[in-house]
């Protein structure tokens, strides 16, 4: 990743962009959003979903376990981002997906206005055939991966490792 600041698009309570766009890192007042989004990539043969281990460098929730995943950045829809963190994060390329997974499973708004981290959160899941050596993890940004079951992660959740876990459960239940 390149040193330039990443920037992004700032959106209103009701989710329309409003033409303003600011430095990723800046914390966001009433009624600012961003744009993040989430990726269950499950295997179609087993079921199994792919998950990552975060970098014991990161600010956020260093070593637990995840789903792939990032900010939207300016310019840029929730479908597009998540074609590109999927890629970026795991070598995976998830744009030959059926159109019926082109769109999100599940979404949601966070507003943390002491932190000003207001968000809306997009969850995707795509379901196609991939194995071990199409994955290719970014080290910057995962030390492990592994193909996980839904109990297995159910276990990482009871152990607090990992992340967004009833996210994506309510994810799952909703399609």
């Amino acid at each position: 990743m390149s040193s330039k600041e990443v920037m992004i698009d700032i959106y209103d309570d009701d989710r329309n962009f409003t033409g303003r766009v600011l430095p990723r890192k800046t914390k966001l007042k009433k009624g600012e959003y961003m744009m993040y989004v989430l990726a269950i990539l499950e295997r179609k043969d087993d079921g199994k979903m792919l998950i990552t281990q975060r970098a014991m460098d990161k600010k956020w929730a260093a070593g637990a376990w995840e789903i792939p995943g990032g900010g939207v950045d300016s310019g840029e829809d929730s479908y597009t981002a998540v074609q590109r963190e999927v890629l970026e994060e795991t070598g995976l390329d998830v744009s030959k997906c059926s159109d019926r997974q082109k769109k999100p499973v599940y979404s949601y708004k966070n507003e943390d206005l002491e932190s000003g981290d207001n968000y809306f959160m997009d969850i995707y899941h795509f379901v196609f055939p991939f194995e071990e050596k199409d994955v290719t993890i970014e080290q910057s940004e995962s030390i492990n991966h592994k193909f996980a079951s839904l109990d297995e992660i159910k276990e990482l959740n009871d152990n607090s490792q990992f992340l967004h876990f009833k996210r994506l459960m309510t994810a799952l239940e909703n399609e």
